[in-house]
């Protein structure tokens, strides 16, 4: 007994040391002008020595010339002399407030119980006081899509914007879609192949069951209204509806082609999550107009005969055919900072530059669905960008200023903290290198 309470004290331990303790920003309280700077639209090209204005946390001007952009007097001035705006960048595919302290259980909040649950909300379980999110933010990473994971129909995924006392202030859509986990069918060494492709099988007719079943459910209740309520069954009907995506994890070949065709029998949309092997569906992905998220760069290939650098090409290859895609990061969830790292190596293995800033801005708002929210410079959109000394995709690149819909974000965190406490101590000794 005592042991249990030693064990359950650490843990209640562990999990408080994992909060941020940084207060909250507050709501935007007046009009804001960043002038003088390089604008970096994504959607209508780079505007230089441009302005830029937001009020109530939303963009209300971006252009040449400030005085057509109808600024109210009064409000707060930047000034962007030598500094680049960005719209702020977007990790399309993270555990970020689902996951603090990967050993404590307590802490991994992204894994229902049960094969199909489709009414669990990751939006509901993320923690705004994360300390992973300020060290996030600081690196430009302002808004990210949360996919729980674990079973075969794992819940709902979230966009959340990294700033908010709540969880509700931090959605920006707290359902974005549906997470499908398509079992593999390919062999997998020291497994029996029949057994395992028998299971990836009745997998399969599981994930199929549980749609067709609701859209049934559906169809029965539009005919008797008092019909019991099944939570399941209502989770799945924005998609039956083609209201919102199924977003299919899936890498190889036969994945892909096999979770492609179900969805389009049912009649789902669909974003394929990972897509390794997208190259080689191309022409299926383009005729049905399938969006792929691809996890990363950062990998090894999956096949010993494959090119050291193929997943490095990948995105510029998915770019040249054609395809709608957008870049998220495979890093544990911890390190989600390094989303522009990503792109940058697409960049230096022949991705063009200004697609891979589109890669991880607005092309994963489009398959996020919050296109309209979030992903450019653009009049009406929420004013969720940084201030930059540089290329966010350089590593020597300062973030100076964040603002997350209009709210000046502080960009201090755990890390920063530490830096200060042990520049102290060698100014203590008098040897602080300048």
């Amino acid at each position: 007994m005592k042991l249990l309470s030693l064990t359950s004290a650490l843990c209640l331990t562990a999990v408080l040391s994992a909060q941020d303790l940084t207060p909250k920003a507050p709501p935007q309280a007046g009009p804001i002008v960043i002038e003088n700077a390089i604008l970096h639209t994504i959607d209508a090209g780079v505007i230089a020595n441009g302005t830029l204005w937001f009020e109530g946390g939303r963009i209300r001007g971006v252009g040449p010339v400030a005085s057509e952009l109808g600024i109210p007097p009064g409000a707060e001035r930047v000034d962007g002399r030598g500094l680049h705006v960005y719209p702020g960048l977007i990790g399309a595919n993270t555990r970020i407030g689902l996951e603090e302290i990967e050993a404590v259980r307590a802490t991994r909040d992204f894994d229902e119980v049960g094969d199909a649950t489709p009414e669990a909300r990751a939006a509901v379980a993320v923690n705004p006081d994360s300390t992973v999110i300020p060290v996030t933010r600081a690196n430009g990473v302002l808004s990210v899509g949360v996919i729980p994971s674990g079973g075969l129909v794992p819940g709902r995924a979230a966009v959340m914007q990294l700033a908010g006392w709540t969880w509700e202030e931090m959605a920006v859509d707290a359902d974005c879609g549906i997470v499908v986990e398509w079992p593999s069918l390919s062999s997998r060494r020291g497994r029996d192949d029949e057994e395992r492709v028998a299971r990836a099988l009745e997998q399969r007719a599981t994930i199929d069951a549980a749609f067709r079943d609701a859209r049934a459910y559906l169809e029965a209740r539009s005919h008797d209204p008092a019909l019991a309520t099944d939570v399941r069954a209502l989770a799945l009907a924005p998609a039956l509806r083609g209201e919102e995506p199924v977003l299919v994890r899936a890498d190889n070949v036969e994945q892909i082609q096999s979770a492609v065709t179900w969805a389009v029998g049912l009649g789902l949309r669909v974003v394929i999550l990972g897509g390794e092997d997208a190259l080689l569906c191309r022409d299926l992905l383009r005729m049905h107009d399938v969006g792929i998220i691809v996890t990363g760069t950062h990998r090894l290939p999956k096949r010993r005969d494959a090119a050291v650098d193929e997943p490095f090409r990948l995105p510029a290859e998915l770019d040249a055919a054609g395809l709608r895609w957008c870049l998220a990061s495979n890093s544990p969830f911890y390190n989600e900072r390094n989303l522009p790292y990503h792109a940058a190596t697409a960049v230096a293995y022949g991705l063009d530059h200004d697609a891979a800033l589109r890669a991880i801005t607005l092309s994963a708002a489009e398959l996020l669905g919050v296109a309209d929210e979030l992903g450019s410079l653009s009049v009406g959109k929420r004013a969720t960008l940084l201030l930059t000394d540089g290329d966010p995709l350089e590593f020597t690149t300062e973030i100076r200023r964040a603002f997350v819909e209009g709210r000046a974000i502080d960009l201090g965190s755990k890390h920063t903290r530490l830096a200060e406490k042990y520049r102290e101590k060698y100014r203590q000794l008098g040897i602080e290198r300048k």
